[in-house]
């Protein structure tokens, strides 16, 4: 049954991007002579067009709820205006797009060395014929997978500090909303982008099986972030990543300062932060962002800008900050 309804979504996705490919992107190559891409953008073209779908279904189910049951309200959203269009980009694959353009020949030929020196990727679904190559046991064998790596590489956001500068630009948000989950440095995107297609291509994830894992886990982080109270109950709570968790993840003073750089890092499941843990099931709500945002004596009135560009650029200027040599008094820099 799901299976059925992935294959039927998947031929209208289909339908749809050979319509829009044929009949509006083709004369365009044709027109700027870019026809010698035409296959690595009528790929990228299905990214897209999941990237609608999902932000259409995220917004008319995540919105009203964040209407009539916030956790916050806001008499100003300007804050929000920047995550809008950082999940336009994202979702629509702008970013797989470059990915997909400088980074694929490298990982074409990484898996041809894999071959010839007999390190063919790992078929989980393999592991158990009759079981685990069953879609639903593989699709969750690799979502599982993969968001045990994801734990780790949120962890290590948290714990490196040229990386934190990067990710504090997904932090620094005093507003959390649906919008919020692709509020990211577009850097650290396409490391992230290159870590997990690397992770995917070991593990024998398809390319098909892989569009919808993304499409999953995008969905449900924008859950994690919406602005609504949304009661998972105890046990609910302990199986899928709630709103309540990651937003613990999120408060000034608790999600990433004290012991071990924070805690709450699961992106999906909160069993890795119960295994390692780094579990906080704290319910009390707190602001959200970084410390050093707050107003003195609490912070310094950081700034780390409103708008696209400038939280961008503000990146760099704090990682240049942080590897420029240390001065003390009466002594030359080191």
């Amino acid at each position: 049954m799901i299976q059925e309804a992935i294959n039927f979504v998947d031929n209208g996705i289909s339908a749809a991007q050979t319509l829009v490919y044929v009949d509006v992107v083709q004369p365009l190559l044709f027109h700027f002579n870019l026809m010698g891409y035409d296959d690595d953008i009528y790929d990228a073209l299905y990214w897209v067009l999941i990237g609608v779908l999902q932000i259409g279904l995220t917004y008319v189910l995540l919105r009203p709820l964040e209407m009539l049951r916030p956790v916050e309200r806001w008499q100003d959203r300007r804050q929000v205006r920047a995550d809008v269009i950082y999940t336009w980009i994202a979702k629509l694959g702008i970013l797989n797009l470059l990915f997909f353009m400088v980074l694929r020949p490298a990982f074409d030929a990484l898996q041809s060395l894999m071959v010839m020196h007999g390190l063919a990727s790992i078929d989980l679904d393999s592991l158990y014929p009759g079981v685990t190559d069953q879609p639903l046991v593989s699709f969750l064998m690799y979502l599982t997978v993969l968001d045990f790596a994801g734990y780790w590489y949120h962890r290590w956001q948290h714990r490196f500090g040229v990386w934190w500068e990067l990710h504090a630009v997904h932090h620094s948000q005093q507003q959390m909303s649906l919008w919020s989950d692709d509020r990211n440095h577009f850097l650290d995107d396409i490391l992230q982008a290159a870590f997990f297609a690397a992770i995917a291509l070991f593990i024998g994830v398809q390319p098909g099986q892989y569009v919808v894992l993304v499409a999953v886990g995008n969905f449900l982080q924008s859950v994690q972030h919406v602005n609504a109270r949304l009661p998972y109950g105890p046990v609910l709570e302990r199986l899928i990543v709630s709103p309540t968790f990651h937003r613990r993840h999120h408060a000034i003073g608790y999600g990433h300062e004290g012991t071990r750089y924070g805690c709450n890092f699961g992106v999906l499941f909160p069993w890795w932060d119960m295994l390692f843990r780094t579990a906080s099931w704290e319910r009390k709500v707190e602001p959200t962002g970084i410390r050093d945002q707050l107003p003195a004596p609490q912070g310094r009135s950081r700034r780390y800008g409103t708008g696209v560009i400038a939280q961008q650029l503000r990146a760099f200027g704090r990682i240049a900050k942080r590897l420029a040599p240390r001065r003390t008094a009466g002594r030359p820099a080191v």
